[in-house]
């Protein structure tokens, strides 16, 4: 089969920062078969018509207003079962030691890429892989990311990774208020009775789980990782 998967991150400013507003780096990841995507955008694109929702989908952009049509998000992506899949990896940037990169913060940040990738990247398989695009990204980074995912799984055939603007990509958005959900709660930054609130336990709730939190790596529809970095990172 052919799969798509759209990549997001959160927090990504944290090994630099000298200030850090978070405890987690949080990269997310939302993977569908290739010839699902027509269908979920058009399903997409008339829940926007329905709630008047032209605006990019962006978990920062909840609001009260806005929050039926988020909730109806929730409801496509649960509803889709393992056909629509997230998986997101939380890293401790207090347990980072960024010497064991050279120094190198953008090396170790596409290390834990690989981490978010490899493990649901299956034999037999095409994938075609797409980043949300940032300025201060060196784009040959995701050639050499495209690379080692290909090299370790062998048997299975990493066409492309690829940035792509977010505001032109359903796909990214939708991964960026399932990352942010997730995100909210590992790093504790979820309001009470915020409409964000009001969605992550809508999730919650639609998942059949009492809280957004790690998970066994065997989870598959909502997989949050939780890295052990030990003593190699």
């Amino acid at each position: 089969m052919q799969f798509e998967v759209y990549c997001d991150e959160a927090h990504p400013d944290l090994f630099t920062s000298a200030n850090p507003q978070a405890q987690y780096l949080m990269i997310g990841s939302l993977w569908l078969p290739a010839d699902l995507r027509d269908e979920i955008k058009a399903k997409i694109k008339a829940l926007r018509e329905k709630h008047g929702a032209w605006g990019e989908i962006k978990w920062t952009k909840v609001s009260p207003s806005k929050l039926n049509f988020y909730l109806d998000l929730i409801d496509l992506f649960v509803g889709y079962g393992t056909m629509l899949r997230f998986r997101c990896i939380a890293v401790d940037q207090q347990s980072v030691n960024m010497q064991l990169h050279g120094g190198d913060h953008e090396l170790g940040f596409y290390k834990f890429y690989y981490q978010v990738l490899h493990h649901w990247i299956y034999d037999f398989n095409t994938y075609r892989i797409f980043c949300d695009q940032k300025s201060n990204r060196e784009p040959h980074r995701f050639a050499e990311l495209r690379k080692v995912l290909d090299n370790a799984n062998l048997s299975a055939n990493v066409e492309c990774v690829q940035a792509l603007p977010s505001k032109e990509v359903t796909l990214i958005q939708l991964t960026d208020l399932l990352l942010g959900a997730a995100s909210s709660r590992m790093n504790k930054t979820l309001g009470e009775g915020t409409a964000k609130e009001t969605v992550v336990k809508a999730l919650e709730q639609r998942l059949s789980i009492p809280s957004l939190r790690p998970t066994y790596q065997s989870e598959p529809k909502f997989n949050i990782f939780k890295i052990n970095l030990g003593g190699g990172w």
